[in-house]
């Protein structure tokens, strides 16, 4: 069962959930289904903490912005104008980013309380989220399955139905530091991806599926980061029913090893330039697998509507090694 980790102004009990197998030791808290910590072993075994995050509750709703190892949806990532088109209306969403929505808007599913039941080896959160929620259509039954595999990594698995035509586009917002602390930037990344979507000055993508070779886009040899990064890349496998490896993140001094896999056809790269204390820039790199920022105004991005009948299904995992 969960411990008491922090009690909301409301009164609302808010729980963290310590998942331990294979070397690895992850804490989720009921509050915005937030991955907590990360505790994996370098290559001398010494274990640390490899996602940012807070020692109480009052760090996350003093810092709620950078959606610190958060669950975000109903829609993660960016939405022009807080609004969209669906069967031939237009829906008004909460704007919280400018005149965008992002990241499900100004209470999205980072700032709720999600409820809690043990599954082997980990833990399942769930939660209604109801019609016209942040301005979003349709009653959302959904859940996200926190489990440890055999091997130490971390699964997500996320499930949803509606009762009536909606979107849907969801995330875990964990910012990796394979370190420990310090600056991310001279982390190797590699992706799986030959496009990316370049977007405006909004951020919000042109439409368009620009080829990476010979830009500071092409990660699909492994190199350092370093900053400046907030972008959407096109995963060369595209949707897939199961997880397939996309990614690798790699600290050369500690040997710690990150490698993701996934059912999303696309991955967001935050270098996190605009953190602030008590964390520095670039102290954690972002790998947001996702659906595309802004789908439902790009008939041509894979799609993110779901129907009554249909279930929405997602899966990522994070593996970890060291070498």
């Amino acid at each position: 069962m969960g411990e008491l980790f922090g009690t909301l102004s409301d009164g609302t009990e808010v729980h963290r959930w310590t998942l331990q197998r294979a070397g690895t030791r992850v804490e989720v808290l009921t509050y915005g289904g937030i991955v907590r910590s990360a505790e994996v072993p370098d290559q001398d075994g010494r274990p640390a903490n490899v996602v940012l995050g807070f020692a109480d509750l009052d760090g996350y709703l003093a810092h709620p912005e950078p959606y610190f190892g958060a669950l975000v949806g109903r829609y993660a990532n960016r939405i022009a104008g807080a609004r969209f088109p669906l069967d031939d209306r237009t829906y008004a969403l909460v704007p919280n980013s400018g005149p965008h929505s992002l990241h499900g808007g100004e209470r999205g599913f980072d700032k709720r309380v999600w409820a809690a039941e043990p599954v082997a080896h980990g833990v399942r959160l769930s939660r209604v989220s109801p019609h016209g929620e942040e301005g979003f259509p349709g009653r959302l039954e959904v859940s996200a399955t926190y489990t440890l595999d055999a091997s130490g990594g971390l699964r997500i698995a996320y499930e949803a139905v509606t009762d009536a035509p909606t979107v849907i586009n969801l995330t875990s917002h964990s910012y990796f530091n394979l370190a420990g602390s310090g600056y991310a930037g001279g982390h190797e990344l590699r992706l799986a991806a030959s496009r990316y979507t370049p977007v405006d000055a909004g951020p919000i993508p042109t439409g368009a599926l620009e080829d990476v070779t010979g830009s500071r886009f092409d990660f699909r040899e492994p190199r350092e980061t370093g900053a400046g990064y907030d972008h959407n890349f096109v995963l060369d496998k595209g949707l897939t029913e199961s997880p397939e490896p996309v990614a690798e993140l790699h600290d050369p001094a500690s040997g710690r090893t990150l490698t993701i896999s996934t059912t999303e056809p696309g991955l967001q790269l935050y270098t996190a330039d605009h953190l602030t204390a008590p964390f520095a820039p670039v102290d954690g790199i972002a790998l947001e697998t996702q659906h595309f920022p802004d789908s439902p105004h790009h008939p041509g991005f894979p799609g993110t509507v779901l129907r009554p009948g249909r279930v929405f299904r997602s899966e990522t995992v994070y593996g970890f090694s060291a070498r």
